[in-house]
């Protein structure tokens, strides 16, 4: 007679196959509306992976207010990465191909190392996972889909934004040291302002910038992102026109791959008069120009000096 002998399954065994998932989440601003998406995008993937019986929860990464063009400034998505070479991740998933990058060069060079590591990505949106891909094709076609969207929302994006510069309307919301933004306007931030005042005065009475910078540091000032002052930041002050209650539009602008420069006349600029409350008279910033192109000329000319 037949005898059938039951073999009791390998807990352990069971366990070691479980694929190690992780989830990458991107906002691209750093409003409230958007990190309020961000939020929703983590609970879903912990939820996501946790209910599923062969998938172990491996985190979730998440950047906030960063570019999707910009993939070298993205820390989370970068760690990832690196937990990924350290093997400690099987299997990731992401909303879409605009998540994870909307430039094609980049978009394809992340998919080809993890593919290299046999780590394969699921984008929800698009239902793709480049692991059961035959062929990079659609993939390309897909990525290149997502870039022309992002430069096309960028130059929406741009058009706007030059049409608040030449009406007056832009708002600066993250304004210089000493001013700070009250959801509408730049306004003065009190203690701020009187450390402007303090640098422009010192200044003008021929003092250096390290110095002036130097001095600051050893009255523990803080400066607006922290750290500490050095000549180039209290440069970047006495140089601000901002101060003088007057706005220039556009010193800066961004090329056709996401680069920012210094606007030396590569794009027009827009000068708006009285646009907040100034810290610093415009004779006095005039006379600081003046004293620093004669110092900038004595130099130059040591002899006719």
């Amino acid at each position: 007679m037949k005898k059938v002998t039951k073999i009791a399954e390998n807990v352990s065994l069971q366990s070691q196959t479980k694929l190690r998932v992780a989830a990458y989440c991107r906002v691209s601003t750093d409003n409230s509306a958007q990190l309020e998406s961000l939020d929703a995008q983590r609970k879903h993937y912990e939820t996501y992976i946790n209910r599923r019986k062969d998938w172990e929860y491996a985190g979730i990464y998440y950047d906030e207010g960063i570019t999707g063009t910009k993939t070298e400034k993205r820390t989370e998505l970068n760690r990832m990465i690196a937990n990924c070479e350290r093997g400690l991740i099987d299997f990731i998933i992401t909303k879409s191909i605009s998540r994870f990058s909307r430039k094609t060069t980049d978009f394809l060079e992340l998919v080809r190392i993890l593919l290299d590591m046999n780590i394969p990505v699921f984008f929800e949106k698009e239902n793709i996972n480049t692991g059961s891909m035959e062929s990079k094709l659609f993939l390309s076609i897909l990525s290149s889909m997502a870039e022309e969207e992002s430069v096309s929302i960028s130059q929406n994006n741009k058009c706007g934004i030059q049409k608040r510069f030449m009406d007056g309307t832009y708002k600066i919301s993250y304004p210089p040291y000493g001013y700070t933004w009250n959801g509408e306007n730049m306004v003065i931030a009190p203690e701020q302002a009187a450390i402007v005042k303090r640098i422009f005065s010192d200044a003008l009475a021929g003092i250096g910038t390290q110095a002036i910078a130097s001095a600051l540091n050893d009255e523990c000032v803080p400066p607006k992102k922290g750290g500490r002052w050095t000549g180039t930041s209290v440069r970047g002050i006495l140089t601000n026109e901002k101060y003088t209650g007057d706005v220039i539009f556009q010193k800066t602008y961004t090329d056709c791959n996401f680069n920012r420069h210094t606007n030396t006349g590569q794009k027009d600029q827009y000068m708006m008069t009285e646009h907040h409350e100034a810290i610093i008279s415009h004779e006095d910033f005039k006379r600081l120009l003046l004293y620093c192109i004669s110092m900038l000329l004595k130099k130059a000319f040591p002899k006719a000096a």
